[in-house]
């Protein structure tokens, strides 16, 4: 390296026309809103401790959908069938929440940087953005219809009048970024523990013999007690539509330290934890709404106790009497604002990533906020609560297609050389489309949704979330090795690549588009800017034509020697 960038005679912009700077909008310049939304999370960034990050991620999994989704799955197809779907479907969740995880924390990155260079490609990582976004704005409207509800049986708020509280409500908090959201998450964790924990000791003291009784219900659609295949097929697929939960945790755990001789035993716990950990708190919670559910049958009706407010209302009534309506209410007020906030902020990350590669404009991630929760209030005013499972049954089989072909990619291509030993998600070195992931997502997806609608008989249908598993995570290292990886990276990364040597990961580059000191996991070399370019700056540029990729005679760029950032002791 040099300390003066040597640009290429071919692409080298004349003297007197020099290569325009550009200043990003306020709201999006201000990294204390925009968290980073769509780069790399620097250490400097990464002041929190491990056990900050993870129970701040764990925070965002305090929603009452859960207990929805337990509730509906049981009572459908039987205790026996249930238990058995809730607990497969975790397992599938937690094996491959484990390598994304990890990859997130130690990269720094969030799930759509870490699905590009994780076997999709530049572009075609956009399509799993939206469907990543669709997953943040259904459990929004699913868990603020939840809220809705406690707000209707608490002081008759109209249920429409409730959808619109529950999505402003959330604004100011998400606005703030990821500071706000940690705040909010440790202040109300002692309320919502309290509030989890209550009920189950109610029914325990009361009325012992509800345990009992539950592990022999056969549902109030007739699937009888007893194990029942198609049951258990069904019931795994709508308990897999939370498989996409791993990004928002990812959206937290890219925020995680680097970890170190000193810190790494609380560093794999944390990750562990805040990553696949969370569905081992979630199948406990479907469980335990399903419970809840059985013991307010007989005085609420079957509608009724599928709404977490009415069973909550219920079991608390023998210790707290008349008080165990505020309570409830309390409870699920509670639960919905700490699980919608991580909601409406994973999903502004997820439509800044689609939209700055669709118009290569970035305005600021905290505009994108008003998109997904505009979308999430039309889809609770359409009553998205009523057709629950078939809902979350059909995007399981996207969503599973999606992850299980990341987690391949991580745990079988890269231990076998087809795939690079690190996540590359930068514009400048990668293709467009990877057909690895990529196309292992879509084949997935496409067979296992033609299984989901009946068209290959009545096993295929209930078993086509497991079809879209199998399929990812087979086609994803075959179309691998059959390309040899060709299509994961376009040119070498001479910044931070594997083959690189590099010091001080922290080192800085100025980019030369925007001016602004960037680590160097998150600058390229670029042929027409003649030095070094921030990630956000590549994605945005709409005139450059890909040179770096797709013109040989571009030749590499010699870059400044990078700045060490003085550190006091």
């Amino acid at each position: 390296m040099t300390d003066t960038a040597t640009p290429s005679s071919a692409t080298t912009a004349p003297a007197e026309e020099p290569p325009t700077k550009r200043s990003y909008a306020k709201l999006a310049a201000d990294e204390s809103r925009e968290d980073y939304s769509l780069r790399y999370a620097p250490h400097s960034f990464r002041r929190w401790s491990p056990t900050m990050v993870a129970s701040t991620a764990l925070g965002g999994i305090a929603y009452l959908a859960d207990f929805a989704i337990g509730a509906s799955i049981v009572f459908t197809y039987g205790f026996t069938s249930g238990l058995a779907s809730i607990l497969c479907a975790a397992t599938i969740i937690f094996l491959t929440g484990i390598p994304i995880a990890r990859a997130c924390a130690k990269y720094g990155v969030d799930m759509d940087l870490l699905t590009r260079g994780a076997g999709f490609g530049y572009f075609g990582s956009t399509l799993t953005s939206l469907i990543y976004a669709s997953f943040t704005f259904i459990f929004f409207a699913l868990e603020g219809s939840i809220m809705a509800q406690a707000m209707h049986q608490a002081v008759g708020l109209p249920v429409q009048l409730g959808y619109l509280i529950t999505t402003l409500i959330v604004i100011p908090i998400v606005f703030r970024g990821m500071g706000a959201l940690a705040k909010v998450q440790a202040w109300t964790q002692p309320i919502w523990l309290i509030g989890m924990v209550l009920p189950f000791l109610v029914i325990a003291f009361h009325s012992p013999d509800t345990f009992s009784a539950f592990t022999s219900f056969g549902g109030t659609e007739g699937a009888g007690s007893g194990f029942n295949w198609i049951g258990f097929g069904l019931g795994t697929g709508v308990a897999l539509s939370l498989i996409a939960q791993i990004g928002e945790q990812a959206d937290y755990l890219r925020f995680m330290p680097a970890k170190t001789e000193s810190n790494k035993r609380k560093w794999n716990l944390a990750v562990l934890a805040a990553g696949p950990g969370w569905v081992i708190i979630g199948a406990a919670k479907q469980l335990g709404g399903a419970l809840l559910a059985f013991a307010a049958l007989e005085a609420v009706g079957k509608t009724h106790a599928l709404e977490p407010i009415a069973p909550q209302i219920e079991a608390l009534k023998p210790w707290l009497g008349s008080f165990g309506l505020p309570a409830a209410a309390i409870f699920v007020i509670v639960s919905q604002v700490k699980i919608n906030v991580t909601n409406a902020y994973s999903g502004s990350l997820s439509w800044s990533n689609f939209f700055s590669r669709l118009t290569h404009k970035h305005p600021g991630r905290v505009w994108y906020i008003f998109l997904n929760l505009a979308i999430a209030l039309t889809l609770m005013e359409m009553n998205m609560f009523a057709a629950l499972n078939k809902l979350l049954g059909f995007y399981s089989n996207v969503g599973i297609a999606w992850i299980a072909a990341v987690a391949a990619d991580l745990v079988i291509n890269k231990r076998a050389g087809w795939s690079p030993k690190y996540i590359e998600f930068k514009r400048a070195y990668l293709y467009a489309v990877n057909p690895a992931g990529f196309g292992a997502m879509v084949i997935a997806s496409t067979v296992s949704i033609i299984a989901f609608f009946g068209v290959f008989g009545e096993y295929p249908e209930a078993f086509s979330t497991f079809i879209a598993a199998g399929l990812a995570v087979t086609l994803c290292p075959l179309i691998a090795w059959a390309t040899k990886g060709k299509y994961y990276l376009a040119r070498p990364n001479p910044v931070n690549g594997p083959d690189v040597e590099v010091d001080d990961i922290t080192a800085t580059h100025t980019c030369t588009v925007c001016d602004t000191d960037y680590e160097l996991p998150d600058v390229a070399d670029c042929p027409v800017q003649s030095g070094p370019i921030c990630s956000l700056c590549c994605s945005l540029d709409a005139t450059c034509g890909d040179v770096c990729r797709t013109d040989p005679s571009a030749g590499p760029v010699l870059m400044p020697v990078p700045t060490i950032p003085v550190r006091t002791a």
